[in-house]
């Protein structure tokens, strides 16, 4: 059976999506021995069957146009390779079906086979109610079809997807009129009559499975606290009422996302015997609002029918309940959230990540007025963290959870728990073979952190350091020094910086003349660190629109805070704070500025975080960014001189063969007005100058070099030298 490998590409037209139909190059289709709307065989990580037409004139002959769906049955992204092969189609018999319970609840069998009716697929394939209208001559009761689901789901009828748990004969096959469709576990009637207008309750999520509060290892004080404030409500309410004081509770718990808040919520429930209702704001909220309205009426309902004590726990609430720009859904929720409070034995707790994003009417008074905060494990706990989570893994001897944890900062527990299963998966790899004793070795736990990216870094650009640390970097001493003890010191030694009584400071300014490895120096100390670098380019930080630039700050610095402890580099922080009352921009530098001073000295202190700025024209930095407090070290970093330049050649020319001839000392000390860049851009000319002559050359010669000195000249600009020095004097 012949088969063509294409390219997956989402479709641009929606007629298609969702109805079981992807579109091939006439060509393919020839290839293929096909004709339009015939079946295909798709395989990529999973097979799956479609019905093939012909893609629109000037497609490309190897792309496969597909839905989401799709995808989703292919086990595939957009971009990926998928086999396309004919396939035979059988008349299904009996065909097996699972949905959601209020699809299983309202929509009769005899609708769904009609929804299915021009369609073709396999077991474990997941289709859509949208009926097939596209083909002709498919389904004639297409519009009976829409208006049945219409009224039997309500309007997002739409998106409801069901599996194909079974089909009678197995293989790809095609409803029939006289195929039979049943509902796994029961199917509603066959003439079942029309359901409210009103959407029916969906279920609520089951409650996961708690961890012992013994188990939460850095957060027992804050499970502590929460475990006295609901024994309080539930056990003593008539102790609160004689003091004067209501038994109602509703606490917010707050951190970076994957600390452990829900985990925190759920262990504490458990031990102190109280029922648990669940509910995910984030799929609540991206319903339509009157089917979101009842999903959470429907949790609050279940945990005030409880019989005994129950706890109310709405995860991420800050999805349902928006700060700026509230929809109408988020008054009906806060009614039903203050109705939930005021019941007694129950007990409502809500998480978030982002709590200034949430609107403020949930903290007031009588509602969620409580707050308790989760940290980023320390070195310390996250080596703990790691104890409990491998306890019942077989480790070997050379395991050193200590240091694992030293090299994950930023790590909260859910990318802990991903390291683990990482190296439970590169141990798996390596015992495959061999099954009569694995064993988790230190390499794997090594080689799993450089695989598993930490949540509150997800959506930062990684600094590549490409394995370098401040030992790979020749000379400049005093730069390293300096560098060392305002930036790793306090990272690597708070309790000394405690134990002595003083602040460590916020930042540093590296100037300096452009290509003399400023950012060089960067990517060195990221990987002496072991710290979290975030890279701040100016576009991310400038906006047009007023409040967005400021936004955009307070954003970066919770980032860094999030991920902790973390290095915030600022590139060309000249341009990203320029001295105020200069600029022609609508004011845009002026608050940017005015944004990062108030973050770097604001109210709350930044703890763990160090400021990196780099520029070659400090001079037009706004100085108050540079007092005290802020940006206060400045680090010049001078032009290379002979010593420096021929290092910098020798690691420029760590890969290259050099000819006999070749004396870098004495190539440096001719290099006056080179920079860094320039000395590893002369290697680079040479070798290509060795190409030119011959393609099999195997070495560079003096003549080479000599040669390339002629193309690469001397970048550094000597009044721009005496500029950087003079400034440099002023300052010191």
């Amino acid at each position: 059976m012949p088969s063509i490998t294409l390219t997956a590409r989402l479709s641009p037209s929606a007629k298609d999506t969702r109805r079981g139909v992807v579109r091939l190059h006439p060509e393919v289709l020839d290839a293929l021995g096909l004709r339009p709307w015939n079946a295909v065989q798709l395989t990529g990580a999973r097979v799956t069957v479609a019905l093939a037409a012909a893609a629109a004139p000037g497609s490309p002959t190897g792309v496969l146009l597909l839905d989401d769906v799709a995808l989703m049955n292919l086990g595939l992204t957009e971009g990926a390779e998928v086999g396309v092969a004919p396939v035979q189609v059988s008349a299904a018999k009996r065909v097996n079906i699972a949905g959601s319970q209020l699809a299983r609840a309202t929509v009769a069998p005899e609708t769904v086979r009609m929804a299915l009716t021009g369609k073709v697929f396999g077991t474990g394939d997941t289709v859509s109610l949208l009926p097939q209208d596209v083909a002709p001559a498919t389904t004639a009761n297409a519009g009976e079809v829409r208006r049945k689901l219409a009224t039997a789901i309500g309007m997002t009828w739409t998106n409801e997807l069901i599996t194909i748990a079974a089909t009678e004969p197995p293989g790809a096959v095609a409803v029939q009129p006289s195929t039979v469709v049943e509902w796994r576990g029961g199917a509603a009637p066959a003439d079942a009559p029309a359901p409210p207008a009103a959407p029916q309750p969906a279920p609520v999520e089951p409650a996961e499975q708690a961890v012992p509060v013994a188990d939460l290892v850095g957060s027992r004080d804050t499970a502590k606290r929460l475990t006295e404030w609901l024994r309080l409500a539930f056990e003593q309410p008539e102790l609160l009422r004689r003091l004067g004081a209501e038994p109602h509770l509703g606490v917010l718990l707050s951190g970076p996302a994957g600390v452990g808040k829900a985990t925190l919520a759920r262990a504490v429930t458990s031990a102190i015997g109280a029922e648990l209702v669940e509910l995910a704001a984030p799929s609540v909220a991206a319903l339509e609002p009157r089917t979101a309205a009842q999903r959470l009426q429907d949790a609050i309902n279940r945990a005030t029918s409880a019989t005994g004590n129950c706890v109310l726990l709405l995860t991420d609430v800050e999805s349902l309940l928006p700060g700026t720009e509230p929809p109408p859904l988020a008054t009906v929720a806060l009614d039903a959230i203050r109705g939930a409070i005021g019941t007694d034995r129950l007990a409502v707790v809500v998480t978030s990540s982002q709590p200034q994003a949430i609107d403020p009417r949930l903290r007031e008074p009588g509602l969620v007025d409580r707050e308790l905060t989760l940290g980023l494990p320390d070195d310390a706990t996250r080596a703990d963290l790691l104890r409990v989570l491998l306890r019942n893994a077989p480790l070997a001897e050379d395991v050193q959870l200590a240091e694992v944890a030293e090299r994950a900062p930023g790590f909260v527990v859910a990318d802990l728990v991903a390291l683990c299963r990482e190296a439970a998966v590169g141990a798996a790899l390596r015992h495959q073979d061999d099954t009569a004793d694995p064993r988790i070795r230190q390499q794997d736990l090594l080689d799993a952190l450089a695989s598993v990216r930490p949540i509150s870094m997800s959506t930062s650009d990684n600094l590549q350091t490409g394995g370098l640390t401040l030992d790979d970097v020749g000379d400049m001493t005093e730069v390293k020094q300096a560098l060392t003890e305002t930036v790793l010191w306090p990272l690597q030694y708070p309790d000394s910086f405690t134990r002595l009584g003083v602040e460590p400071p916020r930042g540093v300014l590296l100037y300096g003349p452009p290509g003399c490895g400023k950012t060089f120096l960067v990517r060195a100390l990221a990987g002496s660190g072991r710290l979290n670098v975030l890279v701040v380019k100016g576009a991310e930080l400038m906006d047009k629109w007023v409040g967005e630039s400021e936004r955009a700050v307070r954003e970066l610095f919770l980032r860094a805070a999030n991920a902790a402890p973390t290095l915030v580099f600022l590139d060309e922080v000249d341009a990203l704070a320029p001295r105020r009352g200069q600029s022609s921009d609508s004011g845009v530098a002026d608050r940017v500025v005015a944004a990062l001073l108030t973050e770097l000295d604001g109210v709350e202190p930044m703890r763990d975080v160090v400021v990196l700025g780099a520029t070659n024209r400090p001079e037009l930095v706004d100085p108050a960014l540079l007092r005290p407090g802020r940006l206060e070290r400045l680090v010049y970093v001078p032009p290379p001189d002979a010593e420096a330049r021929e290092a910098i050649l020798r690691a420029a020319a760590k890969n290259t063969p050099l000819a006999s001839d070749v004396d870098l000392a004495a190539l440096a000390a001719g290099l006056d007005g080179y920079s860094a860049a320039d000395c590893a851009a002369l290697i680079r000319e040479a070798a290509l100058t060795a190409m030119r002559e011959s393609l099999s050359a195997a070495e560079v010669s003096a003549a080479h070099l000599a040669t390339a000195r002629k193309a690469v000249r001397p970048s550094l600009d000597p009044a721009q030298l005496a500029s950087l020095e003079a400034y440099a004097t002023n300052r010191a």
